[in-house]
């Protein structure tokens, strides 16, 4: 990127939320239905229909509202936002302009070694609008109103984001909070979350903002770093060129790695908002704003800064264990055990654990394994009862089952042998039969003790100490 210019980023990210119904009627509020079967007057948008507004989806915005320190606005309304498009039955969406739910607020995002705090504009609550299906086969564009009247929050960060890194940083810790907080799948194969994305370019050291383009379609936060990246280049390849930047709306294609022109962009006035005649405005009791900021638990950009501080380990493992509430919190109740080290569970978690995770494709909530067993297993290989590739084998065990560790040790014979005397004759055989290798140590290749332990390790069946082969080898050699 030309270090002549700064990029300025703002981010507008739409959340789904897991209601079990729609924002403002009794309709279900579920993905993959039958077109048009998740329906009725009210989000249908037919004549002398009244919406109800859905109490649970106040809690929720509420509840992202404090997980990003906003300001919550305990008495609000909903607004109309007008605008004509087939998927919106009545021309206009049900949302907030001037009084939002929640304002004021800021997210701390880890950018590399650094902590970036990004500002949040606004969080407020909307319908979603439904989804046209082009389908040449069915004659054309098809409209399905499923989605009409999903609840939403939209997130409207403040234009400080100033590269596609702390893009991407930004929209990874809103999806963890939305996971870690419950209140939304955050599936973005399935449209769960979605955003749109703002971009300026500006001379370095400039403090005014130079004219934003919006892109929309932009359908995944890797999509989001591309977009953003390309949308900058050609900004500046136009202000190079003496050209000027146009205010408008433009469509990410991902595949080709493009954007193109969809028309001006508007500003609010062209939305023509109003307050909803049918909906009342509403208050939230302060006692109530205050028990729901009580739900909000650790939050991943603070675990992981505390993983790195209180168990020492790296912002990669850290970030890792803290992305999933479920491990985190599994993780941490082996720890309680104080059976063995942060570092070795970390390692057991990521490495293998994670493994069959991704290829059961399961929480690890979903696995047999507990807390307790994972801790034993470990403290038996650091106290050297058994070998690290033992407790490959009793991993695979207490995955499905809750059988002790020890029994499963005892039963297969996994304990592995510290007996100098029988070490002794092991390494008396391996070395009589390995001439070359010996003769190779000798000559300085000290790194073909590897290979010698190795073949101790085989004839003991894997049961042997490594460490204690290690040192029996060399010293045995060094007697030659």
């Amino acid at each position: 990127m030309n270090s002549n210019y700064e990029i300025v980023v703002g981010l507008e990210v739409h959340a789904e939320l897991s209601t079990e119904t729609k924002i403002f009627c009794g309709c279900k509020n579920k993905f993959g239905s039958e077109v048009n079967t998740n329906v009725c007057p009210v989000c249908m948008g037919l004549p002398g229909t009244l919406p109800v507004l859905n109490e649970q989806v106040v809690e929720y915005a509420i509840k992202m509202g404090h997980a990003l320190n906003c300001k919550i606005n305990g008495t609000t309304k909903q607004d109309r936002k007008n605008y004509f498009y087939p998927d919106l039955p009545k021309s206009y969406q049900i949302s907030q302009f001037d009084i939002p739910l929640c304002e004021n607020g800021y997210l701390d995002v880890l950018v590399g070694d650094e902590v970036k705090r990004i500002g949040v504009t606004r969080i407020h609550i909307e319908e979603d609008a439904g989804k046209l299906i082009h389908d040449d086969k069915m004659g054309g564009t098809l409209a399905d109103y499923n989605r009409c009247g999903v609840p939403l929050i939209e997130i409207v960060s403040e234009p400080d984001i100033r590269s596609a890194d702390e893009a991407k940083a930004y929209l990874d810790t809103i999806h963890t909070t939305l996971l870690y907080l419950g209140i939304s799948d955050a599936k973005m194969q399935e449209g769960s979350v979605r955003c749109d994305v703002n971009v300026s370019v500006r001379p370095a050291g400039s403090t005014e903002f130079g004219t934003r383009v919006e892109m929309k379609n932009v359908n995944s936060f890797s999509a989001a770093h591309r977009a953003i990246t390309y949308e900058a280049a050609r900004q500046i390849k136009v202000l190079e060129e003496g050209g000027t930047i146009q205010q408008e709306t433009r469509r990410w294609d991902d595949v080709k790695g493009v954007n193109v022109l969809l028309r001006s962009k508007e500003d609010a006035q062209d939305y023509r908002y109003f307050p909803d005649p049918d909906l009342l405005t509403f208050t939230v009791a302060q006692e109530k704003i205050d028990a729901l900021k009580a739900e909000i638990p650790e939050l991943p950009v603070a675990k992981t800064m505390r993983y790195m501080a209180d168990y020492k380990l790296s912002r990669a493992d850290s970030e890792l264990l803290a992305l999933n509430k479920n491990t985190a919190a599994f993780f941490e109740a082996v720890l309680a055990t104080g059976k063995c080290e942060p570092k070795s569970v970390s390692n057991w978690i990521l490495g293998d654990i994670y493994k069959v995770l991704n290829e059961r494709r399961c929480e690890i909530t979903e696995l047999a394994l507990t807390p307790a067993n994972l801790a034993e297993m470990i403290s038996l290989i650091e106290k050297k009862t058994i070998s690290n590739a033992a407790g490959k084998t009793v991993l695979e065990v207490i995955l499905d089952t809750d059988k002790d560790p020890n029994e499963i040790v005892k039963e297969k014979g996994l304990a592995q042998v510290s007996d100098t005397g029988a070490l002794n004759a092991i390494v008396e055989k391996v070395l009589a039969n390995n001439e070359k290798a010996v003769a190779d140590f000798k000559n300085g290749k000290t790194n073909v003790v590897g290979f010698l332990v190795g073949q101790c390790m085989k004839e003991s069946r894997g049961k042997g100490n490594p460490a204690m082969l290690k040192e029996m080898v060399v010293a045995a050699i060094e007697k030659m």
